[in-house]
Protein backbone atom coordinates (compact mmCIF):
# COMPACT_ATOMS: atom_id res chain seq x y z
CA UNK A 1 0.00 0.00 0.00
CA UNK A 2 1.39 3.39 -0.85
CA UNK A 3 1.53 5.98 1.67
CA UNK A 4 1.33 8.82 -0.10
CA UNK A 5 -0.66 10.48 -3.32
CA UNK A 6 2.77 11.51 -4.88
CA UNK A 7 6.18 10.90 -4.75
CA UNK A 8 9.24 11.51 -6.71
CA UNK A 9 13.06 12.58 -6.39
CA UNK A 10 13.68 16.48 -6.61
CA UNK A 11 14.82 16.34 -9.88
CA UNK A 12 11.98 14.89 -11.38
CA UNK A 13 9.45 16.80 -9.22
CA UNK A 14 10.98 19.82 -10.69
CA UNK A 15 10.69 18.60 -14.57
CA UNK A 16 7.34 17.19 -14.28
CA UNK A 17 4.66 19.77 -15.16
CA UNK A 18 2.52 21.33 -12.98
CA UNK A 19 -0.27 19.68 -14.35
CA UNK A 20 1.41 16.41 -14.06
CA UNK A 21 1.74 16.13 -10.88
CA UNK A 22 -1.65 17.47 -10.14
CA UNK A 23 -3.12 14.69 -11.64
CA UNK A 24 -0.95 12.36 -10.15
CA UNK A 25 -1.91 13.38 -6.77
CA UNK A 26 -5.95 13.69 -7.90
CA UNK A 27 -5.40 9.71 -8.67
CA UNK A 28 -4.12 9.05 -5.12
CA UNK A 29 -6.94 10.75 -3.35
CA UNK A 30 -9.79 8.20 -2.61
CA UNK A 31 -11.98 11.09 -0.92
CA UNK A 32 -13.90 13.52 -2.73
CA UNK A 33 -12.00 16.24 -4.08
CA UNK A 34 -12.57 19.47 -4.13
CA UNK A 35 -11.84 22.63 -5.74
CA UNK A 36 -10.27 24.45 -3.05
CA UNK A 37 -7.92 21.62 -2.47
CA UNK A 38 -6.62 21.28 -6.47
CA UNK A 39 -6.14 25.32 -5.96
CA UNK A 40 -3.70 24.00 -2.65
CA UNK A 41 -2.08 21.29 -4.23
CA UNK A 42 -1.38 23.83 -6.93
CA UNK A 43 -0.30 26.41 -4.79
CA UNK A 44 1.93 24.01 -2.88
CA UNK A 45 3.40 22.73 -6.26
CA UNK A 46 4.35 26.05 -7.34
CA UNK A 47 5.83 27.20 -4.30
CA UNK A 48 7.99 24.23 -3.88
CA UNK A 49 8.92 24.20 -7.45
CA UNK A 50 10.80 27.70 -6.62
CA UNK A 51 12.34 26.57 -3.11
CA UNK A 52 13.84 23.03 -3.98
CA UNK A 53 15.10 23.62 -7.14
CA UNK A 54 19.08 23.53 -5.35
CA UNK A 55 18.36 20.61 -3.92
CA UNK A 56 18.77 16.74 -3.92
CA UNK A 57 16.19 14.76 -2.34
CA UNK A 58 12.99 13.63 -2.23
CA UNK A 59 9.13 15.14 -2.32
CA UNK A 60 6.32 13.19 -0.84
CA UNK A 61 2.82 15.19 -1.47
CA UNK A 62 -0.21 13.94 1.06
CA UNK A 63 2.03 11.51 3.37
CA UNK A 64 0.08 9.10 5.52
CA UNK A 65 0.17 8.91 9.18
CA UNK A 66 -1.84 5.70 9.87
CA UNK A 67 -1.92 5.78 13.50
CA UNK A 68 -3.59 8.98 13.41
CA UNK A 69 -5.43 8.72 10.14
CA UNK A 70 -3.91 11.68 9.07
CA UNK A 71 -2.12 13.26 6.28
CA UNK A 72 0.96 15.30 6.23
CA UNK A 73 0.69 17.46 3.23
CA UNK A 74 4.37 17.47 2.38
CA UNK A 75 7.30 15.49 2.99
CA UNK A 76 10.65 16.72 1.71
CA UNK A 77 13.89 14.70 2.62
CA UNK A 78 17.27 16.52 2.09
CA UNK A 79 19.93 15.20 3.25
CA UNK A 80 20.21 14.55 7.17
CA UNK A 81 16.49 16.48 7.44
CA UNK A 82 13.25 15.70 7.29
CA UNK A 83 11.05 18.38 6.69
CA UNK A 84 6.93 18.01 7.61
CA UNK A 85 5.91 21.13 5.63
CA UNK A 86 1.90 21.88 6.87
CA UNK A 87 0.61 24.44 4.65
CA UNK A 88 -1.99 26.25 5.30
CA UNK A 89 -2.87 28.31 1.55
CA UNK A 90 -4.23 31.69 1.80
CA UNK A 91 -3.85 31.94 5.83
CA UNK A 92 -2.24 35.40 7.25
CA UNK A 93 -2.00 33.94 10.69
CA UNK A 94 -0.24 30.97 12.43
CA UNK A 95 -2.86 29.42 14.68
CA UNK A 96 -2.02 27.52 17.62
CA UNK A 97 -4.11 24.45 15.96
CA UNK A 98 -1.91 24.53 12.84
CA UNK A 99 1.55 24.58 14.75
CA UNK A 100 0.03 21.78 17.56
CA UNK A 101 -1.04 20.09 13.64
CA UNK A 102 2.79 20.16 12.25
CA UNK A 103 3.99 19.40 15.91
CA UNK A 104 1.76 16.06 15.96
CA UNK A 105 3.15 14.95 12.63
CA UNK A 106 6.65 15.21 13.89
CA UNK A 107 6.54 14.08 16.41
CA UNK A 108 4.46 10.76 15.07
CA UNK A 109 7.24 10.59 12.62
CA UNK A 110 10.16 10.89 15.31
CA UNK A 111 8.21 8.00 17.63
CA UNK A 112 6.52 5.85 15.42
CA UNK A 113 8.70 5.77 11.98
CA UNK A 114 11.32 3.46 12.53
CA UNK A 115 13.22 5.16 8.91
CA UNK A 116 13.26 8.58 10.66
CA UNK A 117 14.49 7.90 14.28
CA UNK A 118 18.14 8.96 12.95
CA UNK A 119 16.85 12.25 11.08
CA UNK A 120 16.95 15.22 12.14
CA UNK A 121 12.90 16.28 11.99
CA UNK A 122 11.88 19.94 10.91
CA UNK A 123 8.55 20.58 11.71
CA UNK A 124 7.69 23.35 9.15
CA UNK A 125 3.86 25.83 9.22
CA UNK A 126 4.01 27.83 5.82
CA UNK A 127 0.85 30.36 6.35
CA UNK A 128 1.09 31.40 2.82
CA UNK A 129 0.15 34.71 3.40
CA UNK A 130 1.35 35.68 6.78
CA UNK A 131 3.64 38.81 7.27
CA UNK A 132 7.50 38.08 7.36
CA UNK A 133 8.78 37.16 10.69
CA UNK A 134 12.23 35.80 11.71
CA UNK A 135 12.96 32.55 10.90
CA UNK A 136 13.80 30.83 14.04
CA UNK A 137 16.04 27.54 14.37
CA UNK A 138 16.39 25.40 17.81
CA UNK A 139 16.66 22.12 18.74
CA UNK A 140 13.87 20.69 21.28
CA UNK A 141 15.37 19.93 25.06
CA UNK A 142 15.50 16.37 24.53
CA UNK A 143 18.86 16.27 22.49
CA UNK A 144 16.68 14.21 19.75
CA UNK A 145 17.08 15.77 16.68
CA UNK A 146 13.54 16.87 16.31
CA UNK A 147 13.38 20.71 15.64
CA UNK A 148 10.74 22.96 17.47
CA UNK A 149 7.85 24.03 14.54
CA UNK A 150 9.27 26.88 12.36
CA UNK A 151 6.53 29.22 11.45
CA UNK A 152 7.37 31.04 7.79
CA UNK A 153 5.33 32.58 4.73
CA UNK A 154 5.47 31.49 1.15
CA UNK A 155 8.50 33.36 0.67
CA UNK A 156 10.47 32.29 3.34
CA UNK A 157 10.41 28.90 2.91
CA UNK A 158 13.78 29.21 0.90
CA UNK A 159 15.18 30.58 4.24
CA UNK A 160 14.01 28.13 6.13
CA UNK A 161 15.32 25.42 4.40
CA UNK A 162 18.57 26.72 4.54
CA UNK A 163 19.02 27.99 7.85
CA UNK A 164 17.89 24.47 8.87
CA UNK A 165 20.54 22.42 7.18
CA UNK A 166 22.91 24.97 8.05
CA UNK A 167 21.28 23.90 11.79
CA UNK A 168 22.31 20.55 11.27
CA UNK A 169 25.00 20.36 9.87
Amino acid sequence: MKREYYSEIISDFLSASSDEILGKLVRGNDFALEQTQKDAWLEEINILKMVLEPYQGSVYFEYSIPRMGKRIDVVVLIGPVIFVLEFKVGEREFHSFAIDQVWDYALDLKNFHETSHDHFIAPVLIATKAKNIPVIVSATKHNDKLLVPIKCNAALLSEVIVNVLKFTN
